[in-house]
């Protein structure tokens, strides 16, 4: 799963990046000045995260603000000092402004006791129900915007667990970080006056992507 929705960083000061990166590259842990390398880096590193973590949780696990930074700490936690930390600076992507800083550690409490609570464990009966409630977990995460880096990667983490709880395979992310780009993000501005309808159809399409795939 690569990354293909990070926030626009060039509001941050100089200092948050690795020297030598020409502001590409947040300060890490390993040196690299690279955004090719570190793309490279942090997609092992997910891919071994969700493994880890499909250990960790199971089919009962009502999930926490709590969970969500050990999610972002296993991911990230030999690259970035930061990693499961709360992000201190205020972040857009273009025109579109992410929830303030000063608020996330509330929005995050209210994330937990509404839609965590809510949607979680996804063990649903009926598919219609387990879409439903990773539309709604997974956009309302990305609006939240919680850390410095890997929101939307956090996210589909998170979602992935879900459709493990409801005992789909591993959910195939290709349609919304290749294809449907711009269908992604209208869905998560949709997102913002309650309206998850767009996302549920693409998680219709990655859940049917993902079943043909298994059966291949």
């Amino acid at each position: 799963m690569k990354n293909s929705y990070r926030y626009d960083t060039s509001s941050l000061p100089e200092a948050q990046f690795e020297p030598g990166s020409h502001g590409r590259v947040l300060k890490n842990k390993l040196g690299i000045k690279s955004k090719k390398d570190m793309d490279e880096v942090e997609s092992v590193a997910l891919k071994t995260a969700i493994d880890n973590l499909l250990g960790i949780y199971d089919e009962h696990h009502c999930f926490t603000a709590a969970d969500i930074r050990t999610m972002h700490k296993v991911w990230l936690g030999e690259i970035y000092e930061w990693a499961g930390e709360y992000r201190q600076v205020n972040v857009s992507k273009g025109d579109f402004p992410f929830a303030a800083a000063k608020q996330i550690p509330f929005l995050m409490a209210e994330f937990e006791k509404g839609h965590l609570h809510k949607h979680t464990p996804c063990n649903f009966k009926s598919l219609e129900r387990v879409i439903q409630a990773l539309a709604e977990v997974h956009v309302e995460l990305v609006l939240i915007h919680p850390f410095r880096e890997g929101n939307g990667r956090v996210a589909r983490i998170l979602s992935t667990i879900m459709a493990f709880q409801a005992g789909l395979p591993m959910l195939n992310f290709k349609d919304i970080t290749h294809r449907k780009k711009k269908e992604y993000f209208t869905a998560i501005n949709r997102g913002l006056s309650r309206d998850y309808k767009p996302m549920e159809i693409l998680f219709e399409k990655i859940i049917e992507r993902s079943i043909k795939s298994k059966s291949v």
